[in-house]
């Protein structure tokens, strides 16, 4: 299963957690990162298991679930950037008197209506839930749909993909197969995003990559590996240091 398809089947309290445990091990529902189970792991003279190894490596790599999850793209949160900004203060645990402060608007009343607003806004999500886990019963006629990566950017109808029409543009785009060579990268939008999205799996989640061996898994697959390596990462799917030294999956 890929790290898409975990974090969006995560339950509440897995994506609360930010990793769901499976039968071998722990898998981290932020980076893709594989803990195994019956290991025990040594960090600066202390041992961990296997579950308190995976809060840590949470804890030291992205900060916190809420850090994560308060960054991605106002289209996953629903939360405008004023909206945000509030929330990250909110969980800093600051007073409504400091938070309008910080912020500079209105009052401290100002602030507790803008709490309640994020509190309707709660409990429109909890009915939306409630109420699409009721139509998955009766709608036997929605598609499939191919699931976004969390790191996704510049969110549009690119995304609209359904495991149908995946298919289609894959086996059009790399008739040898999978493992085989694309044809051509001048594609339309939906297209793009589907091949960028094969081209993704070459890369192993927790991974660090020097340029050039990012650049050899991508000439696997298709000679401009330059052009593939910005859209990889226009797109989301890896990231980078500021001076290209390191990437990784995003």
């Amino acid at each position: 299963m890929e790290l898409q398809d975990r974090f969006w089947e995560a339950s509440i309290e897995e994506l609360k957690q930010g990793y769901i445990e499976e039968k071998n091990g722990f898998v981290c529902l932020l980076c893709g990162r594989e803990i195994e189970k019956g290991i025990i792991y040594p960090v600066q003279g202390l041992l961990y298991e296997p579950g308190r190894f995976m809060a840590l490596h949470i804890e030291r790599e992205h900060g916190s679930v809420f850090e994560y999850l308060s960054s991605l793209d106002k289209k996953f949160t629903g939360l405008t950037e004023h909206q945000n900004r509030l929330v990250r203060l909110f969980y800093q645990g600051k007073t409504d008197a400091e938070v309008q402060q910080e912020m500079g608007i209105g009052s401290a009343s100002t602030i507790r209506n803008h709490r309640f607003a994020l509190k309707e806004k709660e409990r429109q999500a909890k009915v939306l839930l409630t109420l699409m886990e009721l139509l998955k019963e009766k709608d036997s006629h929605a598609p499939s749909f191919l699931p976004l990566h969390p790191s996704a950017k510049m969110i549009d109808e690119r995304y609209n993909v359904t495991e149908e029409e995946q298919k289609k543009i894959l086996a059009k785009l790399f008739p040898e197969g999978d493992g085989g060579r694309l044809t051509t990268f001048k594609l339309k939008e939906k297209q793009r995003y589907v091949v960028l999205r094969e081209i993704a799996k070459k890369f192993e989640p927790g991974r660090i990559y020097s340029e050039p061996e990012v650049n050899e898994r991508i000439k696997e697959v298709y000679d401009d590996f330059v052009t593939i390596r910005r859209y990889l990462i226009e797109y989301g799917f890896i990231d980078r240091k500021p001076d290209g030294s390191q990437y990784w999956l995003h």
